[in-house]
């Protein structure tokens, strides 16, 4: 959502953080992952941040997320985040610090995706120092 903002309204974007955000959502793998979840009870989905209904209503917006040839037109200061171990982010990560000329990347050490429930200490420190740098 941050990097769609940034990309279609990059005037109203001073600093951006990215935290294990992909750049291109793979289809095939989307498409099993879905598949997957369908068959899962409700229940499952309780512990996540959407239910089972808004969990696939936000898949279906992010089926044809592609931002490969966009990102390079960010200008704004841009910390990009990752997980050590969320191995499904770590590539994009990668493409988006080498793709955005003023980016800045932080790899989270014993950390997955859920970065902010995982280790929200390591997250804070790094945000404050950032900002601080940045305002």
């Amino acid at each position: 959502m941050a990097l769609n903002f940034a990309l279609d309204f990059p005037q109203k974007v001073k600093t951006l953080v990215l935290i294990g955000t992909p750049y291109k959502v793979p289809k095939v793998a989307f498409s099993f992952q879905n598949i997957i979840f369908r068959f899962l009870p409700k229940s499952i989905f309780e512990t996540m941040a959407f239910d089972k209904k808004n969990t696939f209503a936000l898949g279906d917006t992010m089926k044809n997320l592609d931002f490969s040839d966009r990102v390079k037109n960010i200008k704004c200061p841009t910390l990009i985040l990752c997980g050590k171990k969320d191995s499904a982010n770590m590539k994009s990560a990668d493409y988006l610090s080498q793709s955005i000329r003023s980016a800045e990347l932080k790899i989270i050490e014993n950390t997955g995706h859920v970065v902010n429930e995982e280790n929200p200490k390591a997250l804070a420190d790094i945000l404050n120092e950032y900002y601080l740098k940045n305002s």
